[in-house]
């Protein structure tokens, strides 16, 4: 009894860390995982997290090798204690390939760049006055990333129906460095951050070209800063839509 009153204790905190985390001028949208296989296969998907952060993600197979990627986010986001609003815009590309005895396992590699801003409020009321105070930001960025998705022979049984599982990971280095940085509209020195953002996701296969996914990740700040920080981790649900692969259910 208590082992199990103990555990409930750690599953709430860290429930509660998850939904509240630290706060940073960098939000990380959600990888782009396209899957390719083959020349003239086209990914686009779609994510939110639980705090309303909306990630878009486009690509396409332009040889059986070379893939090419477009992918952007934005959240805009009024609460009683805090308003916040961050954009982020990115453009890659890298090799793919499959391999393994049925060529069901696909590796991927890119490397990309992009740009974004964010605006955050932070409100507090004492004694019926509220202060404000805002922290403005605009960030380049780059990025590498390896994926690894594996098309498994398991499924999940649902109203009668068998749905074809899938699985991958994908391991993200971002380096993001400010261009701008004002503190209630007072320059600041401007901050940059290396950081590691690995994330694990399920796919599960609704038609032969829709999936709905769910993401988990993590973000690890690889340098200690004030406001460019490893503040918000990846949790997301959404839909990838695939148009031309292979089919590797084998």
């Amino acid at each position: 009894m208590k082992a199990r009153l103990h555990s409930t204790k750690l599953l709430a905190v860290a429930l509660l860390f998850l939904t509240t985390g630290c706060v940073s001028t960098y939000m990380p949208n959600v990888p782009n995982v396209p899957m390719f296989t083959q020349k003239g296969e086209l990914s686009a998907a779609g994510h939110i997290t639980p705090k309303g952060n909306i990630t878009f993600n486009t690509a396409y197979a332009v040889t059986d090798n070379i893939g090419v990627m477009l992918n952007g986010s934005m959240l805009n986001q009024e609460r009683k204690k805090r308003d916040f609003r961050h954009s982020l815009i990115e453009a890659g590309a890298g090799y793919f390939t499959t391999f393994g005895p049925n060529q069901n396992r696909v590796l991927e590699i890119y490397a990309g760049f992009g740009g974004g801003s964010s605006d955050r409020t932070e409100k507090e009321e004492k004694e019926g006055v509220m202060t404000f105070t805002r922290r403005e930001a605009g960030f380049s960025k780059y990025f590498t990333q390896v994926n690894f998705s594996s098309k498994k022979k398991k499924s999940l049984r649902l109203l009668g129906n068998e749905f074809p599982l899938n699985y991958g990971t994908a391991l993200r280095m971002s380096y993001v460095n400010m261009n701008k940085h004002l503190l209630d509209g007072v320059k600041q020195s401007n901050e940059d951050n290396i950081f590691l953002e690995p994330i694990f996701y399920t796919r599960m296969t609704l038609s032969p070209t829709v999936q709905l996914q769910y993401t988990s990740g993590t973000n690890f700040g690889l340098r200690n800063r004030k406001a460019l920080t490893a503040g918000y981790s990846v949790f997301s649900l959404g839909f990838v839509i695939n148009v031309g692969g292979r089919n590797l259910d084998r």
